[in-house]
């Protein structure tokens, strides 16, 4: 309710429908049983002596018929309203809840357990799932709560002793619906948890089968894929098992309960403490009282995937908004430049004019026994060239993400303009699938196809068709390919306004020329650029180099 506005106007909705649902019951059983108590009790128009017996009695039925006619009308009328509500309602919390778990994936993207995997199931299979809480569960546990109490109420007017059988049986049925669903539920976060460990590993496999079947080990994989379905079969027949067998134990117990009523009821005709319209009345609401507390029960399995699958995505959207990085400051373009006037080439770059700047970083994974970074101190001037290096594994790429807010660091404090001016480059550069200018194009949707060779030709790749087909997760490009394409990408966001530029060994593959070439491109911004690098070409190029990691 806190997550999605569409659902307290679906509730408050349902509220209203369920009273007038538990208002039509009770109409319909006040009409059915001064109908059928009139043919028993033998209207006067059975005794007429009239050429046409029954004349009296005939014309009170057809009423009685116009009247239930009527109801359930109101009631097919009231149920295609309530399922409007419900398939709207559903696709807007469905909406909002993806459009949330992708903002949070997105706002940390380094999230340990955050799988591709695990977000696509979670988003599609598993949301989807909500519509079975919205179109049948939901709905039932608001008549539960309305239909009861006004069905309960009529009776009790009625007749008090059946009132009182009612609500002493009444509350049995929550209590077992509650024994079953402590076992449904555990049942069914195991099989959602089985599940999403085959979807996780289906996509390793898919990743991976070009190394599998370089090693010719592609086969045996076949034998640990086909452990993990069956695995997840056993599951879900096991949870609906359990459904089954929750169900019938709920109609009986609902089903004895109203034989109770029924026996005393019909007992005290008998002996003719109750007249028969009123027995009837009873007798016809009786069920009606259970019936609603009884399907949510049997509802409750078509809900619990969906409430599962949301409970998971409300716990990532959450933990991913109670994150925020310690100390971070997001500067603007032009509170920064304000007033510079730093040489491109300077070295303090600790002025009040500093672009960026780190103090006192440290960084430790989750799991890890040792900080992968600490104690981090640096700042970064306006047009300043600076490169982090050192060993592979000190922290450079930590760093980095750290600066572009991929990750919250340990401690320390981060001050950098807002992630939407900054232009980033990594060692394994996101594409998507389209063509090679579409994938430039990130960087400025409105850049021409012009602007887009030109930002080629800066990156180091002159040649490289903008119309080439790119297939998902970057298909058909070679590892350089992709960090030129990355490159180019960049240096178009920078044309539209960047003013930091961030690359992971951004010549990592290419020759000599076109490193020279690319580094004078990236010289020629005129941005700030933090560049993570051990090539000698790129360290000559620096105005400063900082060495993260090791023992300088």
């Amino acid at each position: 309710m806190r997550r999605a506005g569409a659902t307290r106007w679906y509730l408050a909705g349902g509220v209203l429908i369920g009273c007038l649902l538990a208002a039509l019951t009770v109409g319909q059983a006040w009409v059915l049983s001064r109908a059928i108590a009139a043919v028993f009790a033998a209207a006067p128009g059975w005794e007429d002596t009239s050429p046409t017996p029954g004349t009296g009695l005939w014309p009170a039925l057809g009423g009685a018929a116009l009247a239930l006619a009527a109801i359930f009308g109101g009631k097919a009328l009231l149920g295609w309203v309530n399922a409007v509500l419900a398939h709207r309602t559903v696709a807007s919390v469905k909406s909002q809840l993806r459009r949330d778990l992708v903002a949070a994936r997105l706002a940390r993207p380094l999230e340990p357990g955050a799988s591709t995997a695990k977000l696509v199931t979670l988003t599609t299979v598993g949301l989807d799932a909500l519509d079975g809480f919205y179109s049948k569960y939901l709905p039932q546990l608001l008549l539960a709560v309305t239909v009861p109490a006004i069905v309960g109420g009529a009776v009790l007017w009625a007749d008090w002793q059946a009132a009182l059988i009612i609500a002493l049986t009444l509350p049995l049925i929550p209590v077992f619906m509650a024994l079953v669903g402590w076992t449904t539920q555990a049942r069914t976060q195991r099989r959602w948890g089985t599940q999403q460990r085959l979807a996780h590993h289906f996509a390793d496999l898919i990743a991976g089968l070009p190394t599998l079947q370089v090693f010719g080990r592609a086969r045996a994989q076949a034998r640990g894929l086909r452990a993990s379905e069956e695995a997840h079969r056993r599951e879900t027949m096991g949870t609906l098992r359990v459904s089954f067998l929750s169900a019938l134990v709920l109609e009986l117990l609902a089903t004895l309960s109203v034989a109770v009523v029924a026996v005393t009821v019909g007992f005290r005709v008998v002996f003719h403490e109750l007249d028969l319209a009123t027995a009837l009345f009873v007798l016809i609401l009786a069920p009606e009282a259970y019936l609603p507390v009884r399907q949510v029960g049997v509802h409750y399995h078509d809900a619990a995937d969906g409430m599962a699958a949301a409970d998971e995505a409300l716990t990532l959207i959450e933990a991913a908004e109670q994150r925020t990085l310690p100390g971070t400051q997001a500067g603007t373009r032009e509170s920064t430049l304000a007033g510079s006037s730093r040489a491109p080439g300077s070295a303090g770059g600790a002025s009040e004019t500093a672009l960026v700047r780190v103090t006192g970083l440290c960084h430790t994974y989750p799991g890890a026994d040792a900080p992968a970074v600490t104690g981090v101190e640096l700042s970064v001037a306006p047009q300043e060239f600076l490169v982090l290096t050192g060993p592979s594994g000190g922290g450079k790429t930590t760093v980095l993400n750290a600066l572009i807010g991929f990750l919250a660091p340990s401690a320390g404090t981060v001050s950098v303009p807002d992630r939407s001016r900054i232009a980033y480059v990594g060692q394994n550069p996101g594409m998507i699938a389209g063509t090679i200018a579409d994938n430039v194009r990130l960087g400025d949707a409105d850049a021409t196809d012009a602007e887009v060779d030109a930002a080629l030709a800066r990156a180091g790749a002159p040649g490289m068709d903008p119309g080439r087909g790119v297939g998902d997760d970057g298909e058909g490009l070679s590892a350089g390919e992709r960090r030129r394409v990355a490159t180019a990408r960049a240096l178009l966001r920078i044309d539209a306004g960047a003013d930091l530029l961030l690359l992971d060994e951004p010549t990592a593959g290419l020759d000599a020329d076109a490193e020279a070439a690319l580094l004078a491109s990236l010289r020629g911004t005129g941005v700030a650029a933090i560049v993570v690098s051990h090539r000698p070409a790129v360290l000559a190029e620096a105005d400063r180099v900082v060495r993260i990691g090791g023992d300088a």
